[in-house]
């Protein structure tokens, strides 16, 4: 990716999948784009990846918490209203579940009924999950919400088995981010 004469306010929402390790790389990309990068992650996302990593990646505090106690309006409000675009990287199919049906139980689904600008998501998830109907329903109801799904590709996954269901590069998220502008 490279620098842009803009500057964009993007939120990168990690979710807990074992592919939240590469949300490390897309952060770092953004920001060395000059981008002003917050984070939100899961506390499931914190089973995969510290928060310590993706602050100092982002140089801002990652949001964890629904009710953190820094925007008194609610951490899914203020962010939503300071930020052009969210990209959930990566997408577990919980959180493409939610998303679809309209739950808000928790800082990432509050974030993404909150957000009024473009939302990306990056599925990752073993085979069978990205294969099995309920989430091909999940994934088409929100392409028909206007979500921009960055398609998963296939290779070695974390639970031993070559398959679809591996989250986009890095450098592909990034690039889907700057054609969305």
């Amino acid at each position: 990716m490279t620098e842009t004469a803009e500057q964009r306010n993007i939120v990168v929402a990690v979710a807990g999948g074992i592919a939240a390790f590469k949300s490390a790389a897309l952060v770092s990309q953004l920001a060395q784009a000059g981008h002003n990068v917050c984070v939100a992650m899961s506390p499931a996302a914190e089973n995969f990846i510290g928060s310590a990593t993706l602050a100092a990646l982002s140089g801002k505090p990652v949001v964890k918490d629904l009710f953190d106690p820094s925007y008194p309006l609610g951490s899914h409000i203020e962010i939503a209203r300071q930020y052009d675009l969210l990209c959930v990287a990566p997408a577990t199919a919980h959180f493409l579940a939610a998303a679809a049906q309209g739950h808000s139980d928790d800082l990432l689904s509050t974030l993404y009924l909150c957000f009024t600008g473009p939302v990306l998501v990056a599925p990752a998830m073993n085979t069978e999950m990205w294969n099995h109907q309920a989430v091909a329903r999940n994934v088409d109801q929100l392409k028909s919400d206007g979500v921009t799904i960055i398609e998963p590709g296939t290779g070695w996954l974390s639970c031993r088995t070559k398959g679809a269901g591996r989250m986009a590069e890095p450098n592909e998220i990034a690039q889907a981010i700057v054609t969305a502008f």
